[in-house]
């Protein structure tokens, strides 16, 4: 099988970096990511193109159409709920495949209240007030119609709230709903090209930053969320990847908040169980039978913010050093030994340069170590690593800040601890 060139776009998107995390590894994809604004993608994606126009821009589409046309694009994995929307529905004028939902779909998932009129006959729907005065009973809720997570929302705890926010959002079409107080839950869905259901995974949201679930893990009960993806499906065609979300009522009756035509930003804990619902995606828009194995443990997603790093730094040779850098308290240092994994990559000059105590030759077998680097200085105790670094162009990491500050003093390299590796990832 050739390789899929996939453009993902917006790629920083928490939907995009979990569409990198999904593919980065995959044998089959090539991927370019693609932003209007520089975001935590340009340093996410090795193959970046940013300043693209904006979504509500008339340049968008020609400038897609170009990037498809030079880079030899096959198919754009769009990221965003609207930008899914418009990007199915200029398909033709792409020159590539939209992996989505057909546009029909994406309409109806975009707007809550076409969600909502559709599926009050198939599962329960929040009450819906279509203006102030229908209120019954407060709290309620009011959301963008179209929009997701906790953007723009409010939750009104009498009339003058709810006057006082929609009088002050009269631009936006806004949905005025019952609070529904309970349990929340994701389910993540993929119904392939035959309009059949394959998978239906349901998972609690414990802990929700900015309308993202940050902790989630799934839930055993399977045949009421199993029902509810069915009755769906039954009445919105779904073709790849989808969730829907669903909140507990006071009588704890499961109701719908909201559904889209893409993978969820949490949808990673399932893709570590073995549903990697993006490179399934795709697979079913080439038309390609799939099959899915879903490893049977319990697992838990916690997510929190990351660091990635770019550096006005080049330099062909990596001097390190072994005791309390590379080996930690007998351990490897993993994240060391990642970056010298990459340097290997990228064809850089590894050097092990320390004052090991024993013999070195064990320490390098016993850690499995031994065909890692190619040189090795070995030192005594009291001598100065400066002295045997030869080259020029090259960085220095080491433990001991006497001998990061000699190397930096006497050469003038660049010295590294092992807490600042991550930023040479």
């Amino acid at each position: 099988m050739n390789k899929f060139n996939i453009l993902v776009f917006p790629c920083g998107s928490e939907i995009g970096l979990e569409i990198y995390r999904s593919l980065a590894y995959s044998s089959h994809i090539n991927l370019i990511g693609a932003s209007s604004a520089d975001d935590h993608g340009k340093f996410r994606y090795e193959q970046y193109i940013g300043n693209l126009p904006f979504i509500d821009s008339p340049d968008l589409i020609p400038a897609l159409r170009k990037i498809v046309r030079d880079k030899s694009i096959d198919a754009i994995y769009p990221s965003m709920d609207a930008v899914i929307n418009m990007l199915k529905r200029h398909e033709s004028d792409l020159g590539c495949k939209v992996i989505s939902s057909e546009a029909d779909t994406t309409d109806i998932c975009l707007s809550k209240t076409k969600t909502y009129d559709l599926l009050k006959e198939y599962i329960k729907v929040p009450i819906v007030y279509l203006s102030i005065k229908e209120i019954k009973k407060y709290p309620v809720f009011i959301k963008p119609d179209v929009g997701y997570g906790t953007r723009g929302v409010c939750k009104a705890e009498n009339e003058e709230e709810a006057s006082n926010f929609l009088s002050e959002n009269i631009k936006m079409k806004y949905v005025i709903t019952e609070y529904l107080p309970g349990k929340e839950y994701t389910v993540d869905c993929f119904t392939d090209r035959n309009n059949k259901l394959r998978f239906v995974g349901q998972r609690i949201r414990n802990r929700i930053s900015n309308g993202i679930s940050v902790n989630t893990k799934p839930i055993v009960e399977k045949i009421l969320f199993n029902t509810f993806a069915k009755s769906i499906a039954q009445a919105i065609k779904f073709r790849g990847a989808w969730f829907f979300q669903v909140k507990e009522d006071s009588d704890k009756n499961l109701t719908l908040l909201e559904i889209a035509a893409r993978l969820g930003g949490s949808s990673g804990l399932y893709r570590n169980k073995g549903v990697n619902f993006a490179l399934l995606s795709i697979f079913d828009a080439y038309n390609l039978d799939v099959e899915i194995i879903t490893n049977q443990y319990d697992i838990e997603l916690d997510r929190a913010l990351s660091n990635r790093f770019k550096l006005s730094l080049t330099y062909d040779t990596i001097y390190v050093d072994f005791d309390d850098c590379l080996i930690l308290n007998q351990k490897v240092n993993t994240e060391l030994i990642q970056f010298l994994y990459k340097s290997f990559n990228e064809k850089k000059h590894i050097v092990l340069i320390t004052k090991h105590k024993e013999d070195l030759s064990n320490s390098l077998k016993k850690f499995r170590l031994r065909d890692l680097f190619d040189e090795i200085i070995i030192l005594d105790l009291n001598d100065e690593k400066y002295k045997y670094i030869t080259k020029k162009n090259a960085i220095f990491i080491d433990d001991s800040f006497s001998e990061r500050k000699m190397v930096n003093d006497k050469l003038g390299l660049p010295v590294f601890s092992p807490d600042m590796v991550e930023c040479l990832l």
